[in-house]
This record gives C-alpha cells, sequence and structure tokens, in this order.
C-alpha cells in the first residue's frame, strides 16, 4: 500500500507528564500517520487510533492517568474495540496488577505484572536491556513484514507481563530462560513490550502495518 498516495490517519498519542514523546511521534509519522500529542482527555477528538507510550514507574503513571481521566478513556476506548496501540509500559498498564508497588493498573486484560527474578542465575541482569527476538505466536494484518521468528526489537523494563488468558498472547520473548509475553492482542487492541520506535527498520514496519488497518 502506498501510504502517502492515502489520507493520513490521525493518531492521539497520550501524554500525561511522563517523559518525552518526540521519537515516539517522529515514528508514527515516518510510518505514515498524522501524529499528535493529547494531554486531556477532551482533546482526543475524532482521532483514528489511541497510542498509550507508557514510560517510568507504573505506581506514578496510574496516579496520572486517574488524575487526568485517561484511566477511563482507554478504558472505554478498549472496551468499544477501537484502535489501539500501547507501548512498554503501556502493555503492563493494561492487566490488572504489578508487583511494582503493589499497583492495581486498568483491568482491561486479566494477569498479572511480574518482575524478573532469576535466584538461579544472579549475573542476569534486570532490566532486560537491548535487542531481543520476538516469536510471534499470532499472525496478524499489522506484522505482515516481521518474521515469525528471529526478528529483533529494542527492549527496556525490569517487569513483564503474565497474561491469564493466553489467546491474547501476540509474541513471546525468551530472556534468562523465561519465555515472557513480549506483545499482545485483542481485537484492535494491540500492544507490546518492546519500543518500535527505537527498534529500527523492523520497528517501523509494525507501526506501518497498524497504520494501513486503520
Amino acid at each position: 500500500m502506498n501510504i502517502s498516495a492515502q489520507r493520513q490517519p490521525d493518531l492521539a498519542v497520550i501524554d500525561y507528564g511522563m517523559g518525552n514523546l518526540r521519537s515516539v511521534l517522529r515514528a508514527w509519522e515516518k510510518a505514515g500517520a498524522s501524529a499528535r500529542l493529547v494531554d486531556h482527555p477532551d482533546v482526543i477528538g475524532p482521532a483514528d487510533a489511541l497510542v498509550f507510550p507508557g514510560q517510568g514507574a507504573i505506581v506514578d503513571t496510574m496516579r496520572r492517568l486517574q488524575q487526568t481521566g485517561f484511566d477511563r478513556v482507554i478504558r472505554d476506548w478498549t472496551e468499544a474495540d477501537k484502535p489501539f496501540f500501547g507501548i512498554c509500559l503501556g502493555q503492563q498498564a493494561l492487566f490488572t496488577h504489578s508487583e511494582e508497588g503493589d499497583t492495581a493498573c486498568l483491568g482491561i486484560l486479566p494477569g498479572e505484572v511480574k518482575r524478573f527474578r532469576f535466584p538461579q542465575d544472579p549475573a542476569l541482569k534486570v532490566p532486560h536491556m537491548g535487542w531481543n527476538s520476538v516469536d510471534w505466536r499470532q499472525r496478524l494484518p499489522v506484522d505482515t513484514e516481521i518474521a515469525a521468528t528471529g526478528d529483533q526489537f529494542y527492549f527496556v523494563h525490569s517487569y513483564y507481563t503474565a497474561p491469564v488468558h493466553r489467546e491474547v498472547v501476540w509474541g513471546e520473548t525468551e530472556y534468562g530462560g523465561l519465555h515472557f509475553c513480549s506483545a499482545v492482542n485483542r481485537g484492535r487492541l494491540y500492544a507490546t513490550q518492546f519500543h518500535p520506535e527505537k527498534s529500527q527498520a523492523k520497528g517501523l514496519a509494525l507501526y506501518q502495518g497498524f497504520v494501513q488497518s486503520l
């Protein structure tokens, strides 16, 4: 598909005051979208998709989402099965509960967010940081340019998601002998533990696939 020959989808990128999101905006724009930061639910408007690039600590993230009302917006948006893409902490926040700060999360997907622990090998570093491969357990229209296994993506995280229901597991990654859920999907909801905007060509291809699905 020639993205440039078509209308650019309007992406509302949630900015809840937890970091610089310019690299995320640039990546989505390069993927063919018209991306804009929204710092309050009232300015989302008739967006084609909602993007949640979470970062930092989940305790602070949930507090800011509740203060701004974005927690309700994300729940309503995903419940309506409108296009949504979560990134890093934006995947973790979708689940029921996080071990980080014993924090209640959005509860959109049943499951826990757990800390990496490797008592059998203290040399294994936490956070899990750097390039690692993803094995895609589902093949979806948005990932047609990604290999089923072996393609590398960029990770930075100390916690990982453990879904209750296997059917939401989109991709898995191995670290220290642990196979953890590194991407989830339910309907038009997509989220990745890794950072596509830091993952060069393959990350951009994933963003392009999402944009083309809108």
